[in-house]
């Protein structure tokens, strides 16, 4: 026979059920975080009974207020999560002895995801002359079971947007990634020439990146290249590098002399930078008739020169400071150089060569000097160079954009 007591608790138990079936029902409906709030406390302080609760939640390590009702903003500034909420492990009835921080609550329900604190939930009555135990108590383990749903829920909505923004970040950068490699020429739609082999590499270590070559035609008999690096990496430095370009593809022409144009580049520069970033390039300008090499290096890694007659190695370092860094460059050393015959010429930023190890930056220079040093064809230096550039991104040593030029002069 069932007692009135057994009857009591099963009617309990059914409506405890139904709040809980009601609940995933609304989780299940996928509605917003807002709607769930709402829902979650209109359950508490109609159907438990609840007078005043206050729940934490911690967000990207930050514990903030996720749910406030009933509690005023006094009671809400005297509480601190880290000192006062989290030596509780478990459900704590404090109706009796409450600390002064959580004075006017009758218990504390912490709440757990895979072992780690992922929320507090404090409840009370809102009558503070109320005696004895809160008959909110009766409903402690309803409440924690209900709260970890909702802020598992929540916590797992903010991941899946999360995702969400990242796979769009991810398809901007696809897309400006296709926008920044259009821009700079491919190996294949570099010049031909039959007194000059030109070769080019690039690989930005973002998708986007901050360095920049170009080889343009600038007469019948003389051709002028370029390679740049933006200081920083990403979007911001891809922006200037874009702007650059532009700027470079404008100004850099046959009749131009050099010193003037590290002039207004630098001008140009400091306008769309603020001096927040530089530049360092090297850019030449070559006679195809008569070998003379015009240059200035602008605060970049020295290209190397190898003249196979003699076996001899130089680097290309007159020049300036990088653009840039002051609004006005002091003094430019144009560099003027007749290339040797079947000479080979290798231009880079400094992504091919400061390398990562064991963390710490070791340079990778006499790995390219080594490359460049024989009397291969420049294309055979370019494929080297290449898988020794694939080594380093599998074993992890590469960490910024690279540029490299190969020019052999026949």
């Amino acid at each position: 026979m069932i007692t009135q007591v057994k009857k009591k608790r099963l009617r309990l138990y059914k409506d405890r059920l139904n709040i809980l079936l009601d609940i995933a029902q609304t989780i299940n409906q996928d509605h917003t975080v807002d709607d769930l709030l709402a829902e979650f406390e209109i359950l508490l302080r109609e159907e438990l009974e609840v007078g005043k609760i206050l729940v934490f939640t911690n967000s990207d390590g930050e514990w903030k207020n996720l749910l406030i009702s009933g509690v005023s903003a006094e009671e809400v500034e005297k509480i601190d999560v880290e000192r006062d909420l989290l030596q509780y492990k478990s459900i704590e009835n404090i109706t009796l002895a409450p600390p002064v921080p959580l004075q006017g609550f009758d218990a504390v329900i912490p709440l757990f995801h895979r072992y780690r604190a992922i929320g507090y939930v404090l409840i009370g009555d809102v009558e503070e002359e109320q005696q004895g135990i809160s008959p909110t108590i009766k409903h402690l383990k309803l409440i924690q079971i209900i709260s970890n749903l909702i802020i598992v829920f929540i916590e797992n909505k903010r991941m899946q947007e999360t995702i969400l923004e990242q796979e769009a970040i991810k398809k901007e950068m696809e897309v400006a990634s296709k926008i920044q490699t259009q821009l700079i020429p491919s190996p294949e739609d570099l010049p031909r020439h039959k007194k000059l082999s030109l070769q080019a590499f690039y690989h930005p270590h973002w998708g986007v990146g901050g360095d920049y070559y170009d080889i343009i035609p600038l007469s019948r008999n003389s051709i002028g290249f370029c390679v740049a690096d933006v200081s920083g990496k990403g979007i911001a430095a891809a922006l200037l590098m874009s702007n650059f370009q532009a700027v470079i593809r404008t100004l850099f022409t046959a009749g131009i002399n050099l010193k003037k144009l590290i002039h207004q580049l630098n001008q140009r520069v400091n306008n769309s930078a603020n001096n927040e970033k530089f530049i360092t390039m090297f850019i030449g300008k070559y006679n195809l008739r008569s070998r003379r090499l015009t240059y200035v290096n602008a605060g970049h890694l020295p290209p190397l020169l190898f003249d196979r007659r003699k076996s001899h190695l130089d680097s290309l370092d007159s020049g300036c400071i990088g653009l840039g860094m002051l609004d006005v460059i002091p003094s430019v050393e144009v560099g003027k150089i007749t290339v040797p015959k079947n000479a080979k010429l290798m231009a880079f930023t400094d992504g091919l060569i400061e390398l990562e190890r064991d963390n710490e930056v070791h340079s990778g220079l006499m790995n390219i000097e080594k490359i460049i040093t024989n009397r291969k064809s420049i294309e055979e230096n370019m494929e080297e160079a290449k898988r020794l550039v694939a080594r380093h991104i599998e074993s992890g040593a590469v960490f910024d954009d690279i540029s490299l030029i190969g020019m052999e002069f026949k």
